[in-house]
């Protein structure tokens, strides 16, 4: 059955209700836009329209996937982080105000390193830190990697659809494995690799547990396989001087700190994220290499 865009609108706002009480009215209209296609301007000019009966079916089937739990980036097929609005799908984690901290530390470290820095974002997923980094960092080469081909997928869509194809290059890599010598050397190597611990993964949020990818989530017993991992493996794959940056989770902070420093790293910078809690480090590998 057709209905006008005002009343498909109404209906899932009212479904929504229950669970989602102040917010439903933003949450349904976010909903009818992406099954319709249509801006919020555009809904709201036409909300005596009627839709078709593909959008009525469509916008009944978002409702109810979000009524299961299903978080909105992936009823969306897209998400905004940092000015981008990127493709996600449940191949890939669901980019948060968290790794904020990580990207604004490693932009302003690009900022000032040599000209055309070459920067490797590890465990990239969607992209979206490497992809931030580029678009602010107008002359750095940037790498994307990750294990999962499906993740990558993700990312070349997003590089093509931010035109950075140029400057940007979607690469396969295991964190866990030492890094091919293909990849060459980097003056920075930024990650946000999987950190949650086995027992934290048994009481993640049935919207994170049953539907983001544990691939992108699980960080061994304690959390911190992979940064274990990444500075012993990808550390011969900086430059003199370069340095690596991390997000890691709450509480992680010092022991992040003691890996990078018994493998030679020296910590220039820490950053908390909007809700004050410490979130991100930035270290140096040696000395940079001096200019003659």
């Amino acid at each position: 059955m057709v209905k006008t865009y005002a009343d498909l609108y109404l209906d899932a706002r009212k479904a929504l209700l229950p669970t989602e009480g102040m917010y439903a009215g933003n949450i349904a209209r976010e909903l009818v836009c992406a099954a319709s296609g249509k801006t919020q301007e555009a809904l709201i000019a036409d909300r005596g329209l009627y839709a078709s009966e593909e959008i009525c079916l469509r916008v009944e089937n978002f409702v109810q996937r979000h009524l299961t739990g299903e978080p909105t980036a992936y009823i969306l097929g897209q998400w905004d982080f940092y000015d981008m609005t990127l493709t996600v799908t449940p191949d890939v984690l669901i980019p948060r105000d968290d790794s904020m901290a990580v990207t604004e530390l490693a932009i302003k470290k690009a900022l000032f390193l040599p000209q055309n820095p070459r920067i490797l974002d590890l465990c990239t997923g969607s992209g979206c830190i490497g992809l931030a980094l580029a678009r602010r960092v107008k002359d750095a080469k940037l790498t994307l990697a990750d294990i999962s081909p499906e993740a990558l997928r993700v990312a070349k869509k997003n590089v093509a659809d931010l035109h950075l194809g140029g400057r940007v290059s979607c690469v396969l890599a295991d964190a866990r494995k030492p890094a091919a010598p293909f990849l060459g050397k980097f003056d920075l190597i930024v990650s946000n690799p999987p950190y949650v611990t086995t027992a934290e993964m048994e009481a993640l949020d049935s919207s994170v547990k049953d539907f983001e990818p544990h691939l992108a989530l699980h960080g061994g017993a304690d959390g911190l396989d992979f940064y274990r991992a990444i500075v012993r493996n990808f550390t011969p794959a900086l430059r003199p001087g370069g340095c690596m940056a991390f997000e890691f989770g709450r509480g992680q902070a010092p022991a992040v700190r003691a890996i990078l420093e018994a493998a030679d790293f020296r910590i220039l910078e820490q950053r908390e994220d909007n809700s004050g809690i410490l979130r991100a480090v930035l270290a140096q590998h040696g000395e940079e290499k001096k200019e003659d």
